[in-house]
């Protein structure tokens, strides 16, 4: 039993597609398969479907389309599992009974935790690979071929910052392994596509550095410098001044890649 949300919506039972054609039954089984195992109120599920001012007939539509769901189920698992016992009434709502390792979010959150602990231990190689292996369960936006409500919106907007954050993470432990010059193209990339996300600027800035072009790392800041003061009115945080103060001036810390349990380079001014 496999199901995907992190791209386009997949449920697949010995390999037979369960997901339904119609919209209100798609946003349902997307919610049910993000939350396996917990009870999703009705109505939460109604919510989803018709935000705040559901039809009167909503909860006999809700009740038809849980019906359409196991009736999928059903054809795909055949009659030796009951759909019944894995799309689940349960008092007040519904449940996916499967193992979260079935969704593919589950197995995200997971490495990214393991990323995180080898990070905070000073294991960088392992962190960067952890980060790497859970960002290449992405196939590309979060139910990009899903009709969102408030509820699955409000998920999609977390998952889709969970996922530029691991990004981020994995290029510090990168950075702390060296992989500089390497890293350019991509934080290029990055840089263009959010033209005024510090973290990334100042990520670019170091690779820059590190790989003895200080003039472009000193572009990337002025550039990131326009772009916020026309944008929104501000100046650069003061982390990342500092950042630019100490390229200006050859730190020699910039140039320290970090080791187990030391800090990261940009913990190095934000004191």
């Amino acid at each position: 039993m496999k199901f995907q949300v992190l791209g386009t919506l997949c449920a697949e039972i010995d390999g037979k597609s369960i997901v339904p054609t119609a919209g209100k039954p798609r946003q349902m089984l997307s919610l049910l398969a993000l939350y396996p195992g917990r009870v999703v109120p009705v109505s939460t599920l109604m919510e989803e479907l018709w935000g705040s001012k559901p039809p009167q007939s909503a909860l006999a539509t809700l009740q038809t389309y849980i019906l359409q769901l196991r009736r999928r189920l059903g054809s795909a698992m055949g009659p030796d599992t009951p759909a019944k016992e894995v799309l689940a009434t349960r008092h007040g709502g519904y449940v996916l009974a499967i193992p979260s390792d079935c969704v593919d979010v589950h197995a995200y959150e997971r490495r990214v935790a393991e990323g995180r602990s080898a990070f905070e231990a000073g294991d960088d190689a392992v962190a960067a690979d952890r980060f790497r292996q859970a960002l290449t369960l992405w196939r590309g936006p979060v139910l990009v071929d899903v009709r969102v409500g408030p509820v699955l919106r409000i998920e999609v907007m977390r998952l889709e910052e969970s996922r530029l954050g691991t990004v981020e993470r994995r290029i510090d432990a990168d950075l702390r392994l060296g992989r500089h010059t390497e890293l350019i193209p991509e934080l290029t990339e990055l840089t263009a596509r959010y033209p005024q996300h510090e973290g990334l600027h100042s990520q670019a800035m170091v690779a820059l550095y590190r790989s003895g072009r200080q003039a472009s790392a000193l572009e990337v800041y002025r550039t990131l410098r326009i772009r916020l003061i026309e944008g929104l009115g501000v100046e650069p945080s003061p982390r990342v001044q500092r950042l630019h103060q100490a390229m200006l001036v050859v730190d020699p810390q910039l140039d320290v890649v970090a080791g187990p349990r030391r800090s990261s380079t940009f913990d190095l001014y934000t004191a």
